[in-house]
Parts: structure tokens; sequence; C-alpha cells
């Protein structure tokens, strides 16, 4: 007898339990952040520092390969006139400047990325830290960013795009 109570009140137990589990009401929301930070105007001056860098970059890359074809094209014209010391001295200098543009180009890519880094991270940082505040601030479980392909499918009748609370907190339109 004992035993059938104890049952029976474990059964009472789980049963309003899980009618206390389905009463609640979880918040989902999704955003799509590469639209967010487009629409930021940061995210336009720092496209324009971006690329400013990276014509300085190129810009100068151009220069080393036009000084380098120049020196070519006399060596091609001239070396049937040189002496050996003097073919191998040419030849050595445009080898020794073909690795310096190799090299420029390397660190150059660095560089540009490090760049890249540099001008978005604070984008990136306030548009983190915004997101989080809207679903703090809205109740929301959990928010997914549907542009880091982290979410396969969602409902979009039961999913909350928060991108125009997002945007509201940012101060955007």
């Amino acid at each position: 007898m004992r035993r059938f109570i104890s049952i029976a009140a474990l059964m009472v137990l789980v049963t309003l339990t899980g009618q206390g589990i389905k009463a609640q009401s979880f918040k989902f929301g999704h955003i799509n952040s590469d639209e967010l930070i487009q629409s930021m105007p940061d995210y336009d001056s720092a496209t324009v520092k971006l690329e400013k860098f990276r014509k300085e970059l190129v810009n100068a890359l151009d220069l080393m390969s036009v000084e380098l074809n120049t020196k070519n094209e006399a060596y091609q014209k001239e070396s049937k006139s040189f002496s050996d010391i003097v073919k191998q001295t040419k030849e050595q200098e445009m080898l020794d400047m073909q690795k310096r543009i190799q090299d420029f180009q390397t660190n150059a890519q660095t560089q540009l990325q490090n760049k890249q880094t540099e001008v978005f991270q604070p984008i990136y940082a306030k548009v983190d830290k915004a997101i989080k505040d809207v679903g703090k601030e809205n109740g929301f479980l959990y928010v997914f960013d549907v542009a880091k392909g982290a979410l396969l499918y969602f409902d979009e009748s039961k999913s909350v795009n928060i991108l125009s609370l997002v945007k509201t907190k940012l101060g955007l339109k």
C-alpha cells in the first residue's frame, strides 16, 4: 500500500511539473548581423578607411613592379654588351628586387588583414553588445544569427526578427 501511495504521489508530481513546463513560453529571436552591420554609418567609414589603405598598398606594389620591369627591359636591351660580372650583378639586382616585391606582397596581405580587424572590431563589439542587450531586455531565451549559418531552419512565425529592435537600440533607421 505504501508503495502504491509513493508511486501515485510521484505520478502526480511529474504530471504537475510537466504542466508547469508546458505553461512556460520560450522566446526565440533571430537576426541577420551582416545586414545590421552594413546598415550602420560606421560600416561605410570603416570600408572607406580599409579601401584607402588597400589602394596605398597596391600603388606601392605597382611602383615596385614598374621599376622591376624597367630594369628588366633595360637589361634585355643592353645585356649583349655587358661583361659577365656586370650581367651577374644586374641579374642579382633584379632577383633581389623580385624577392623584395614578394616580401612586400606577403607583408601587405598581413597588414591589410590587421587593418580590417582594427577598423571593424569596434563595429562588431557594438553590434554584439546591442544584440545581447535587446535579448535581455525583451526576455529572449535564444537569439540566432542567420548570417553566420549557425541555424539551418527556423519557423519565422514563431521566431522574432530582432533586427528592427537592435537598429533602434543603436539609433539607426
